[in-house]
């Protein structure tokens, strides 16, 4: 297998789901799983920015689900971040999205059924994490590259929107990317007028 292992802490205060949720993930190989029964401990823990996803119960004692996702998004901007609760109460559901949750899940029903969605939507999140990075790093080699030729350069994409403008265009039009990124309409053409 030439995938990397997913490392998922899952935060819940009823410590009897956290080993079933945990054998059952590991079961396949492809998840290593840390369990904590408090958001506030997790919190505090230095080892929290090691995982790649989270998963976490809603009501718990101390720090609510909610709670600890505006935490983890304001500490780890998208650490991908699944709400997994009994409760299903529609303000829950919408405070959860409001916040930049990845994905709700009900507990409840067959176990085997909702452990192997939990795995599913641990793998979605993950990848589209992953997919989210590379495009940033893929456009910052892009953006460096430009910026670095000597003639002056600029970039629209088929909306006609500039998404490029290097620093030699910058001092010939005297026009700084900051002012000129962004916008649309052929108004990259204005400096040269």
């Amino acid at each position: 297998m030439g995938t990397a292992m997913i490392s998922v802490l899952y935060v819940d205060d009823e410590q009897d789901l956290l080993e079933v949720a945990r054998l059952f993930l590991e079961e396949s190989g492809e998840f290593t799983v840390g369990t904590s029964t408090s958001a506030q401990d997790v919190l505090a823990s230095p080892s929290i920015s090691s995982y790649d996803a989270i998963i976490s119960d809603y009501l718990m004692p101390g720090m609510n689900g909610i709670d600890f996702l505006k935490e983890i998004r304001e500490r780890f901007g998208d650490l991908p971040f699944i709400l997994f609760t009994g409760r299903g109460r529609e303000e829950v559901v919408i405070d959860a999205i409001n916040n930049g949750v990845d994905f709700y899940l009900q507990k409840g029903g067959d176990p085997e059924a909702q452990f192997a969605e939990l795995a599913h939507k641990i793998r979605q999140a993950v990848a589209r994490r992953q997919a989210e990075q590379q495009r940033t790093e893929s456009e910052k080699r892009l953006h460096d590259i430009i910026n670095f030729l000597p003639d002056a350069t600029f970039a629209i994409d088929r909306t006609g929107t500039v998404i490029a403008w290097n620093r030699a265009i910058e001092e010939m039009t005297a026009v700084a990317a900051a002012d000129m990124l962004g916008k649309g309409d052929h108004e990259y053409a204005i400096p040269f007028y």
